[in-house]
């Protein structure tokens, strides 16, 4: 009960400092996305403030998902996975940037959609690679290509149906790469916890 305890508390507190941002975008792409029959209606119901069906089943799942994972992590793996979570989801918002277009001329996203470049990504992947090799060991690669493979996802389905990506877009790419690499990581480890060795494990073996 203490660990489900536990991760339930760490991921609210994501939530809270993050201002529930990333959350919030990923619950109007569920409304938008499956609810809209054309691309003018998703985009409309992208600005629409209330919440609908999909936004409220989407995010109840999401975050059952999160905290069940976190918790069934192993200890001695749990510190660097949780600090490698976010670090490869904000990866992987840099990779969706990059490769599909910016919808909108005005919108939340568009100051991250304008600062979006080669250098970025470049500075981002390297690390993300030397962050993820320190705490989690080579099975972090693994785990920066499927961050990378759901972006992908989002993207291509965001640019069949609404023509490219928007700042909830993007916000719903960090939430599902989040849930993809926490899954992965708990999956990886069910073995063991020496699947993922890193050299900072026996640091927070120690300190735990």
């Amino acid at each position: 009960m203490l660990p489900l305890l536990a991760a339930a508390l760490l991921i609210s507190a994501l939530a809270v400092l993050t201002r529930a941002l990333h959350l919030d975008g990923f619950m109007d792409t569920c409304d938008a996305l499956p609810g809209g029959f054309s691309r003018a209606r998703r985009l409309q119901i992208l600005r629409d403030p209330h919440v609908g069906a999909f936004a409220v089943v989407g995010v109840a799942c999401l975050l059952l998902i999160k905290v069940t994972a976190v918790a069934a992590l192993p200890r001695a793996v749990r510190p660097g996975v949780l600090l490698l979570f976010p670090c490869l989801s904000r990866w992987a918002m840099l990779l969706a940037m990059e490769i599909f277009p910016y919808v909108r001329e005005r919108g939340a996203g568009t100051p991250f959609a304008g600062a979006r470049g080669r250098g970025a990504l470049i500075g981002g992947s390297a690390a993300a690679v030397v962050a993820g090799l320190a705490v989690a060991g080579w099975w972090s690669l693994a785990l920066l290509a499927l961050a990378g493979a759901a972006a992908a996802a989002v993207g291509m389905t965001a640019r069949r149906l609404l023509g490219g990506m928007t700042g909830d877009i993007y916000g719903a790419v960090n939430e599902i790469a989040e849930v993809a690499v926490l899954v992965a990581a708990v999956a990886v480890t069910a073995g063991g916890a020496g699947a993922m060795r890193s050299p900072l494990a026996g640091w927070f073996e120690g300190g735990g």
